[in-house]
């Protein structure tokens, strides 16, 4: 059987989905891809736009299953994926969770007709805040999967554990003199990552591959914080996607960060209205300001963004791709992508300096920012270039 992850939501998840597939955004301790892939035990590949085939292809075969990117895998979703017969459609209130064809993938739309209905529930990605505001619940469905069957390699008698929780260490994985409080939530540590000394973590929480908390860090769960990533300081309920730094005090709350970005220090965002009313944040689907339904929502930023020292982002800030923003002041809640500057007005970001910086950026990881990725970039520069105007 060949598995297609098809987009779903795209436009509503922007500036995230702007550099990758929505099943290649992270919730919990994994993406969404990698979720279904140890599920269905075999690769898969993606049905995106035209732009990101180049890095994320689609391959066909005799027999296809269409799975909705946007939707994380459960035991009973696999099996109900797995009894679908040529031609057949799984569906769930009127949305398109799988649908299994013949070769031509050219055929695949995602209608609902004829649609078989799941009867379980799902966990499905459908917003950019939903990545936080549903990351407790994936994070314990992965740390389950994760987790069946092994055992963590012993934690260190120097740090402090409270509660009847759950901790899981993976290989290599360090922590010294920190206090890990499992009463709320489960506590995962990767491969090879690292808890300084000094650190104060409340679960539900996820350090992946390669990351570091950095000495003093006081972070409050649901977090993940993705592969290769550096955090300090007072983070509370956000998900970092990979590659990115955080690594001074400042407070990031009910946030999501892409990879590649970088928060100077002293960065903060607020999460709360003074007014305590709903928190609306800027919609590419709709070119308007959206109802999130939540109280508490901070910061949103696309791929290769940075702030500099003691920047501020007001409550539902949007930032999207390549952005640099700095000074005093506010700057706006809706800051488009390869955008440089702040509160005191902005000017575009010149597309060879900003390749320039991903370029010295991901060396430092020991990845290249080859040909690939620039196009990917380039696409996005041509396709943001209203919004900057």
């Amino acid at each position: 059987m060949n598995y297609i992850l098809f987009d779903d939501s795209r436009e509503k998840l922007l500036p995230l989905t702007f550099t990758r597939p929505v099943c290649d955004l992270r919730i919990g301790i994994l993406t969404i891809r990698e979720k279904w892939q140890a599920y269905l035990k075999m690769a898969t590949s993606t049905l995106t736009e035209d732009y990101l085939k180049v890095k994320f292809p689609m391959v066909s075969a005799s027999d296809n299953v269409f799975i909705n990117g946007c939707i994380c895998p459960s035991a009973d979703l696999v099996s109900e994926i797995a009894s679908l017969k040529k031609g057949e459609r799984l569906v769930k209130n009127g949305k398109l969770l799988a649908a299994k064809m013949d070769g031509d993938v050219s055929a695949f739309q995602k209608d609902t007709e004829k649609g078989k209905e799941f009867e379980g529930e799902i966990l499905s990605v459908e917003n950019p805040w939903d990545i936080f505001s549903k990351n407790g619940e994936a994070i314990e469905s992965d740390f389950e999967m994760l987790t069946a069957g092994r055992t963590s390699i012993k934690l260190s008698e120097s740090n402090m554990v409270i509660g009847n929780g759950k901790i899981f260490l993976e290989e290599g994985a360090k922590a010294e003199a920190c206090i890990f409080n499992t009463s709320s939530g489960s506590i995962y540590l990767g491969r090879n990552s690292e808890v300084m000394e000094g650190s104060i973590i409340r679960g539900p929480f996820a350090l992946c591959d390669g990351s570091q908390v950095k000495m003093g860090a006081k972070i409050y769960g649901p977090t993940t914080i993705g592969p290769e990533s550096r955090v300090g300081g007072e983070v509370n309920n956000s998900v970092i996607m990979g590659y990115s730094n955080k690594g001074h005090d400042g407070f990031l709350g009910n946030s999501v960060l892409g990879e590649w970005c970088n928060l100077g220090a002293d960065t903060n965002n607020s999460n709360l209205k003074n007014n305590y009313e709903e928190v609306r944040v800027w919609s590419y689907e709709t070119e308007r300001f959206a109802k999130t339904g939540l109280q508490f929502c901070g910061l949103i930023m696309g791929d290769h963004s940075k702030s500099g020292i003691n920047t501020m982002f007001n409550t539902g800030t949007v930032v999207g791709v390549s952005s640099n923003v700095f000074g005093s002041g506010f700057p706006r809640t809706f800051i488009p992508s390869f955008q440089w500057g702040g509160a005191a007005g902005f000017t575009e970001y010149n597309q060879e300096k900003a390749f320039a910086t991903a370029e010295l950026v991901m060396q430092r990881r020991g990845k290249e920012f080859d040909e690939t990725e620039k196009s990917i970039l380039s696409s996005v520069f041509d396709l943001t270039q209203r919004f900057r105007n």
